[in-house]
Formats: C-alpha cells, sequence, structure tokens
C-alpha cells in the first residue's frame, strides 16, 4: 500500500495545481476580455483612492505621516486584495453553477482561485508601489525578502474567511450584500490613510482585535521602515489560522452536499 500511496498524492496534487492554473487564467481572461487597459485597472481603484486621501489629508485636513503617499497606497494595495477576494469568493458557488453541478469536481478549490487571483493583481501592483517608495526617498533594505511570509499569512487568513462566507451565502443570499457594509466599516476601522498611533490609547486594543491591523503594519514595517515586522502578533495571527483553516473548510465540505439543491 505505501508503493503506491505516495504516486498517487502526487497525482492529486498535480492535478489540483493545474485546475488551480487553469481556473485562474480563465478568470484573468474573463475579467479582462474585451479590455483595451487590461490588468492597469487594478491600479486604477487604488491610485484614485490614493489621489483622494491626499487631497484631503495634505491639503484640507493635514495630517503629520511622513511619505505620505506611501504610507497610503501600501495599505491600499494590501486591503484590497483582502476586500476583493473576500467579496468575489462569498459569490464564487452562484457565480460557478456549471461547475458545481459536473460530478467530481472539487468545489474547495474555488475559494482558493479567487485568492490566488488577487494574489497576482497584488504581485502585479507591487512594483508600482516600489516607485513610490523611490519616489518618497525609501531605501528597500533586504528585510523586503520576508514579503512571502506576510502574503502566505494574508493567503491564509483570506481563504479561511473565504470557504465560511462562501457556504453561508449559498444559504443565506443576503450575506454577500451584509459583507460589502461589514468590509467598508472595517476599512475605516483599519489604519489604512491614518496612523493607529493617532489612535486613542483606550481604543488601540479594539482595533488589535482586527487581524488586517497586524498585517498592514507588518507590510509598512517591511517596505517602509526597513526594519522587522512585529514577529510576536504574526505568530499569534498564525496559530489562530492554522486553526480557523480546517474549521473553515470542514465547514465549507459539509454545506457542499447542499450546494446544488440550493442553486
Amino acid at each position: 500500500m505505501k508503493v503506491f500511496a505516495r504516486p498517487l498524492y502526487k497525482r492529486q496534487v498535480i492535478y489540483w495545481l493545474d485546475l488551480l492554473r487553469e481556473l485562474v487564467n480563465r478568470d484573468m481572461k474573463l475579467l479582462y476580455k474585451r479590455s483595451v487597459m487590461g490588468v492597469t485597472w487594478t491600479l486604477i481603484n487604488p491610485l484614485l483612492q490614493l489621489a483622494v486621501f491626499a487631497f484631503i489629508f495634505q491639503l484640507v485636513l493635514p495630517v503629520s505621516i511622513p511619505k505620505y503617499s506611501s504610507f497610503v497606497f501600501s495599505g491600499l494595495l494590501v486591503w484590497n486584495w483582502f476586500q476583493t477576494a473576500l467579496y468575489q469568493s462569498t459569490g464564487v458557488i452562484i457565480a460557478n453553477r456549471a461547475l458545481i453541478r459536473q460530478p467530481g469536481f472539487p468545489i474547495a478549490i474555488l475559494p482558493v482561485v479567487i485568492t490566488t487571483t488577487g494574489l497576482i493583481h497584488f504581485m502585479l501592483a507591487l512594483p508600482v508601489l516600489i516607485i513610490f517608495l523611490l519616489i518618497d526617498g525609501i531605501e528597500l533594505k533586504p528585510v523586503i525578502l520576508l514579503l512571502p511570509i506576510l502574503q502566505a499569512l494574508q493567503f491564509v487568513l483570506t481563504v479561511s474567511l473565504s470557504y465560511l462566507l462562501a457556504a453561508l451565502n449559498v444559504t443565506f443570499r443576503d450575506t454577500q450584500h451584509t459583507l460589502g457594509i461589514i468590509l467598508q466599516l472595517f476599512f475605516y476601522l483599519t489604519p489604512i490613510f491614518y496612523d493607529i498611533k493617532n489612535v486613542p490609547l483606550g481604543y488601540q486594543y479594539l482595533y488589535y482585535l482586527n487581524p488586517m491591523v497586524h498585517i498592514v503594519s507588518a507590510y509598512r514595517a517591511i517596505l517602509m521602515q526597513g526594519t522587522q515586522p512585529n514577529w510576536q502578533s504574526l505568530f499569534i495571527l498564525a496559530v489562530v489560522m492554522v486553526v480557523c483553516l480546517p474549521i473553515g473548510l470542514q465547514f465549507f465540505k459539509r454545506q457542499s452536499h447542499r450546494f446544488v439543491e440550493e442553486l
């Protein structure tokens, strides 16, 4: 039995990777089909948001945050990956009825596809962020090589939540609409365009319950400050994700038996 177990496992891994690549390619092609600007659209939204925040908090209500453009843009790119992936993953089952109805199709791969597509968009926008950093006179340090650790942590966090939300949205169709409101609220409760140091001390502990606060802060520590992130907070977050991912996946699999009926 041991002789055949490993080749079977390898075949399954290769199958999943091939399927993941094909589904991500499909999503990218559908997203930019007949689009003149293509992937440039992924930058338009954060750049417009950056322009608005820079105008308001540099000219109208000035805030004393050094390198403000890089500060905001780094937070926007991290948040947009998280927000877009969660919102799209919530409706991914309903949007892929044809695939869901195919016998033997691994439904659990769909939220992973959405999150991977978001990661690709993040990576495509990263060179633009680096240009902002260089314009602001920020020197990139070797610690930037730790970025994949943060990306992996954010990836697992997003997939864990996506499994729960995708399964819930099949039965409760208001989930996606409710999520849109919640994400909007959490956008303002995450230090994207302001520094968490400006939050009163009595409320900062509430902010630290938001996992994205730790992730955004870690990205800025590496990219802007050239220092090591807060490994203690990231370790605690990683432990929580190790627990949450199996729970989310198990809930998703348990609900998946009802997907075809609900659709």
